[in-house]
């Protein structure tokens, strides 16, 4: 739980929050989107979108705007939208400084994982399902699957895994610093 007011550098958060935080993120902040959808958080994401669009999505879905843009940052705090700037910096760094700000869980669940590409909440589906679907090698190695309903890919636990938690570690590393 977060308190009444967390204000940190660069970090404006008013609200309690009793469940996990929904974010929109401005077009500079895309991978940082992707690693977020890993972890199971909601995130809007648009590559080019105005800025009072962006404040107007934080403002009306309870969202926190996450962004590059200190001016975008800056008009937000004005409107009494919660936002977070992050300077320029690594996916270590952001990642970091989220889970610092507010306790962003680094663990991959996939009950909770949604689609890095398109934010829907991805679903086991039976091994059988995806045959043809996936390489041939990729269908005989491994045994779960799990589907975007929305957009229709496939995830499966393949060698990227290993660098999503090494990943994952250096930015346990950074936070425990």
């Amino acid at each position: 739980m977060l308190p009444q007011l967390l204000l940190r550098k660069n970090v404006v958060v008013k609200k309690w929050m009793t469940e996990r935080p929904k974010f929109v993120v401005d077009g500079m902040l895309g991978k940082l989107a992707r690693w977020l959808r890993i972890l199971g958080y909601d995130v809007k994401y648009y590559r080019s979108m105005d800025d009072d669009y962006l404040i107007e999505i934080a403002e009306k879905e309870n969202r926190i705007l996450l962004t590059r843009d200190n001016a975008l940052y800056r008009k937000s705090i004005a409107k009494n939208v919660d936002a977070i700037f992050l300077e320029e910096g690594s996916r270590i760094k952001n990642l970091a400084k989220l889970s610092k700000a507010l306790g962003i869980a680094l663990e991959v669940d996939t009950t909770i994982s949604r689609c890095p590409k398109c934010n829907s909440r991805i679903e086991p589906v039976a091994k059988n399902a995806v045959k043809g679907k996936v390489p041939e090698k990729t269908f005989r190695r491994f045994k779960e699957f799990w589907i975007c309903p929305n957009c229709g890919q496939i995830y499966w636990r393949g060698s990227h895994w290993r660098n999503i938690y090494g990943v994952l570690n250096e930015v346990k590393k950074s936070v425990s610093q």
